[in-house]
């Protein structure tokens, strides 16, 4: 593989982990919202990666990855009924309905997504440190 292949499969993986701390920011911004129905409470969005493999060329046997958000989807696990009749959203039986983001969940997403991007930015730092001596290699 080519260095500058790295730029690209740690570019595609850069971009994926800020969607998915993207995600994360929404889930957290909306961590305490109530609404009136189970239907219309928020659901925390979880993004769903796709790996990318092409191969360069019909005769080439190398082949060139990456990852890409394929969608974002609702996590599943189900809305909190709460009981605030003094609530302007509660329903006509005094319920309101929480959204399903659990804080901790989110701040260990958080520090993955910033865990995966940094080590991604490292990749692409490395592939420019070889780019630059092989330069200098060449140049002597």
């Amino acid at each position: 593989m080519a260095l500058d292949n790295l730029f690209g499969i740690a570019g595609s993986a850069l971009n994926a982990q800020t969607a998915r701390m993207n995600a994360t920011a929404s889930n957290l911004a909306n961590a305490g919202t109530v609404a009136t129905s189970e239907k219309d409470a928020f659901r925390a969005k979880r993004t769903v990666f796709k790996t990318i493999m092409q191969e360069l060329g019909s005769t080439s046997s190398v082949n060139t990855g990456g990852v890409k958000v394929s969608g974002i989807s609702d996590d599943p696990k189900p809305i909190t009924r709460m009981s605030d009749p003094g609530n302007p959203s509660a329903d006509k039986d005094g319920y309101v309905y929480l959204s399903n983001v659990n804080e901790m969940t989110e701040m260990v997403e958080m520090m993955a997504a910033a865990r995966s991007y940094q080590n991604n930015v490292e990749v692409v730092n490395t592939a420019r440190q070889l780019m630059m001596r092989t330069l200098d290699i060449i140049k002597s």
